[in-house]
């Protein structure tokens, strides 16, 4: 986990690949990936020249990206031409796990009562391809997590709170790996994480609204966010 432009940092090819709609984008999705991996640490100055030349960029599409990172509360920007990665606090995980705690089980209940053939589809997918996290989750894992829960949200067919749940996910996921480096889960957690995201599953995919939103509610209670908020008090 090392500082943008320090010792042995390893920077990303300065190639825009086909998926990238614009250098903004692209420009994003770098930035970003360096944040959620923890090679930009919380407190870390994003040098805007220094990676615009890394990537082959001017420094506009960097700014840009900044902007909606900044949007995201992953970055803060400054008076000048840097910004710092946002850091982290008890307080703001505890805004996140009560947010989270309410609204997750909601879309899981929606979820259950409305969700289509295609949503069963996503959800046994995602399902599939899901590993509980642990250690130091690497972006792969933090992804196809994220594709589950997204599948769900997706399913309850209310554009407002998926967009809000949406929009938490990467700070989420912060505080996530605060709560797996602090108290590494044992065997016995990752057995229940799988099994409460298997129970999940089940109960959206049977139409069971009140089972659906009951295993939700315990993931959230149980989740590496609610660790990260006494790891950092």
């Amino acid at each position: 986990m090392l500082e943008e432009g320090g010792a042995g940092y390893d920077p990303v090819v300065p190639t825009i690949e086909p998926s990238y709609q614009s250098k903004s984008d692209y420009a994003y999705a770098v930035i970003r990936r360096r944040i959620l991996a923890e090679e930009l640490l919380p407190g870390a100055v994003v040098h805007q020249e220094r990676i615009a030349a890394e990537l082959g960029l001017s420094t506009t599409p960097l700014r840009e990206a900044l902007k909606r990172l900044a949007t995201e509360g992953l970055v803060l920007l400054g008076t000048h031409r840097d910004a710092r990665v946002t850091e982290l606090s008890a307080g703001e995980a505890r805004s996140l796990y009560e947010v989270r705690l309410t609204l997750d089980p909601l879309a899981a209940r929606l979820a259950a009562e409305r969700r289509t053939d295609g949503d069963v589809d996503a959800v046994r997918a995602t399902l599939a391809e899901l590993t509980p996290l642990t250690g130091h989750a690497d972006l792969e894992h933090l992804v196809a997590h994220r594709a589950f829960h997204r599948a769900i949200y997706a399913a309850s067919h209310n554009a407002p709170l998926v967009g809000v749940l949406e929009g938490l996910w990467d700070k989420a996921d912060r505080y996530r790996q605060v709560g797996l480096r602090t108290v590494p889960d044992s065997r016995e957690d990752v057995e229940r994480v799988r099994d409460e995201h298997a129970r999940l599953a089940e109960a959206v995919v049977s139409g069971d609204p009140e089972r659906a939103e009951q295993v939700m509610h315990d993931h959230v209670a149980h989740s590496l966010g609610r660790r990260a908020i006494d790891a950092l008090s």
